[in-house]
């Protein structure tokens, strides 16, 4: 039997946390990561520690940027622990967290992952992170000439990543 905690008993595991810095791709020099988005640097940070946005020409040694990373999620996990209801797994929880990463935690708690999780839909939870598949305004899941496109198909890869490990962990 699969046995869920209510979140305020979970943290992002240290698994989860290779996997948002392995995903994310360190850069020491900020960079637009794809067309339209914003300027990040270190592990995807898309703000300083002051609160300013990250600007092109900005740089980060790895170990600043991965605290800069911890200050953010720590910061994320607080929020979403306010919009999650529902009692999660922790892979289910720890997916939820690098997708908040992502996307802002008032995207996630405006989502559907959230909103089936309170209301302990899990599958569908699972199956609500390939509604994302979007940057810059552009479908990141299209194909060009039968082939990925080079625009952001990493964005549509990681959206199918997070589903299937939701769906595997809640088995």
């Amino acid at each position: 039997m699969i046995r869920r905690s209510h979140v305020a008993a979970l943290t992002l595991s240290a698994a989860a946390l290779v996997g948002i810095l392995t995903s994310e791709d360190y850069t020491e020099r900020a960079v637009i990561p794809t067309k339209n988005d914003r300027p990040t640097v270190g592990f995807g940070s898309t703000f300083r520690e002051d609160g300013t946005p990250v600007r092109l020409g900005d740089t980060i040694k790895p170990v600043q940027a991965v605290q800069r990373t911890m200050a953010h999620i720590n910061k994320d996990e607080t929020k979403l622990k306010r919009c999650v209801t529902g009692p999660m797994l922790q892979a289910e929880y720890d997916i939820l967290v690098d997708f908040a990463y992502q996307y802002g935690t008032d995207t996630a708690c405006k989502s559907s992952m959230v909103r089936f999780t309170n209301q302990g839909l899990y599958r569908n939870a699972c199956e609500a992170y390939t509604l994302y598949k979007r940057s810059g305004g552009y479908d990141c899941s299209t194909l060009v000439n039968g082939k990925p496109n080079k625009r952001c198909w990493g964005v549509w890869l990681r959206s199918l990543e997070r589903r299937d490990k939701c769906l595997e962990a809640g088995l």
